[in-house]
């Protein structure tokens, strides 16, 4: 069994598929649009360009989204996708990058259980927690 997080966006999930593949180095596999799919004649041609489903392949890990109604779109809380990383150079290059234009709620720094942990929420609205373990 694999658990995978899934995002969900207000109509900005490729623009941030795009940049989580920049800064988090992985691929994109999937990237469907909702004009793309059976769906498309019973979809509002201003959704046609919209994402139906993306996948951002991390590894053997992926990260999948896409955009919501606004009518169904909530803000996450009570969540955050983790990332551990295994150095203090890739959790500051990683945090710095996904803090841009987004709210640290803490700051990156060393603590009794990591090299690394710091808490955001990038420009899209996404709950990140960065962790650097002791032992990396």
């Amino acid at each position: 069994m694999q658990v995978n997080a899934h995002l969900h966006f207000d109509g900005r999930c490729e623009a941030a598929f795009k940049f989580y593949e920049k800064c988090l180095g992985g691929k994109i596999t999937v990237m469907m649009t909702y004009g793309e799919t059976p769906m498309a004649a019973h979809t509002p041609p201003e959704w046609h360009k919209k994402i139906v489903h993306a996948t951002l392949s991390l590894g053997e890990y992926r990260l999948t989204g896409a955009d919501v109604p606004a009518d169904q779109y909530e803000k996450p809380k009570g969540m955050a996708v983790l990332l551990n990383v295994n150095t203090a150079g890739e959790a500051e290059r990683i945090f710095h990058t996904l803090a841009e234009n987004g709210t640290v709620q803490m700051p990156l720094r060393e603590t009794f259980w990591a090299k690394r942990f710091g808490m955001l929420t990038d420009q899209f609205g996404t709950p990140w927690l960065i962790n650097c373990g002791q032992s990396r």
